[in-house]
């Protein structure tokens, strides 16, 4: 069997673009809890998994570029382990190997959906993913693959929020796309508060001024100073990544 090596070396006739595109590569960020099916939950749902792969297998078919920041926080998360008192940077690496571990399930699915995948990491792992390499990893969009960025931005203190927005910038992405468990951002929390109306659209400066928790401050910061919408929307309904590719107007998209 041809080693991940060789197999970049094939010449790959990656799918024809849609008419329709807006967004032609994108940085979809999926937190850890995303793949457990649930609150709270813990683990990786074959269900879950299988259904997000299929889902980007579409958008994959429209001749969209789409590299993943995926989270870990079905697994360890840093901050939780930091708080219990361990020390913060051993806590935020066990949480970057949790990232690992879900970037290669979320692979796995999405090469038995007829995806051709790369895991690609922040920390050096050569046994089972590639080093994430910028042009390397614009090589493999490019000629059809799909790329997972795993183990954050590879330095503790920084969330994996932060590493999508980088990551984004690196690879001159046109949308850095926030899935979330609602529809997008809203004045007050709708889970709690039925009532609460959802924003369109927000400013970067309103955005980071009111302490909107669906993205940290620093991720949102590098967005701002480098022209990076983001778009937030609901990842559970299906077909809202290929609505958001698009350019369809669901969920908040922040910018300006």
């Amino acid at each position: 069997m041809p080693t991940d090596a060789e197999r970049d070396d094939e010449t790959i006739a990656p799918p024809p673009l849609h008419p329709g595109i807006k967004y032609r590569r994108i940085v979809l960020k999926l937190s850890g809890e995303a793949l457990c099916g649930g609150d709270g939950g813990f683990g990786i749902d074959g269900t879950v998994i299988r259904a997000t792969a299929a889902e980007l297998r579409e958008v994959h078919a429209l001749g969209a570029h789409i590299g993943i920041v995926v989270g870990g926080g079905n697994i360890f998360r840093g901050l939780k382990g930091a708080s219990t008192g361990m020390d913060r940077a051993q806590a935020d690496y066990m949480g970057m190997l949790a990232t690992v571990i879900n970037a290669l399930a979320l692979q796995d699915a999405l090469e038995k959906e007829g995806v051709p995948t790369r895991v690609m990491t922040a920390l050096e792992l050569r046994q089972i993913a590639e080093p994430y390499i910028r042009r390397r990893a614009i090589r493999h969009l490019e000629k059809g693959r799909m790329v997972i960025f795993a183990a954050g931005t590879g330095n503790p203190y920084f969330s994996t929020d932060t590493a999508a927005a980088l990551r984004a910038m690196e690879i001159h992405a046109d949308c850095l796309c926030k899935a979330t468990k609602v529809e997008g951002i809203y004045n007050r929390d709708p889970v709690r508060d039925p009532t609460a109306e959802m924003y369109s659209q927000m400013t970067f400066d309103r955005f980071l001024n009111e302490r909107i928790g669906v993205m940290d401050s620093t991720a949102v910061t590098l967005c701002r100073d480098n022209d990076m919408p983001i778009r937030v929307f609901k990842m559970a309904t299906h077909g809202n990544i290929k609505r958001v590719v698009l350019g369809e107007p669901i969920g908040t998209i922040v910018e300006g």
